[in-house]
């Protein structure tokens, strides 16, 4: 599993349109507005590293309203919940 951190600016009047837009994106897992020097932060996980192109640059950057991202790939995940197994449902493992 792949994960990238997609901090997104956006049109302020636009946030919770425009962020729903982008939870709706196949590879999004969840997106947050936040304060700060972001608008919305967008948790992208995908299978292979190919398709991080596909869901930032083909699908979250053409979202009306999206003025520009910045993406952070995560090396490693840190956490106390198997995130490998939360986010595999629906995925074939095969």
């Amino acid at each position: 599993m792949i994960t990238a951190i997609v901090l997104i600016q956006c049109a302020t009047e636009s946030i919770p349109e425009v962020a729903q837009k982008i939870a709706d994106l196949p590879g999004v897992s969840e997106v947050y507005s936040t304060a700060g020097h972001v608008d919305l932060i967008a948790m992208v996980r995908v299978r292979e590293f190919e398709h991080i192109a596909d869901v930032i640059a083909d699908s979250i950057n053409k979202v009306d309203g999206v003025s520009d991202t910045e993406t952070h790939i995560a090396f490693r995940a840190y956490s106390k919940h198997d995130l490998e197994e939360t986010f595999a449902i629906g995925f074939d493992t095969e």
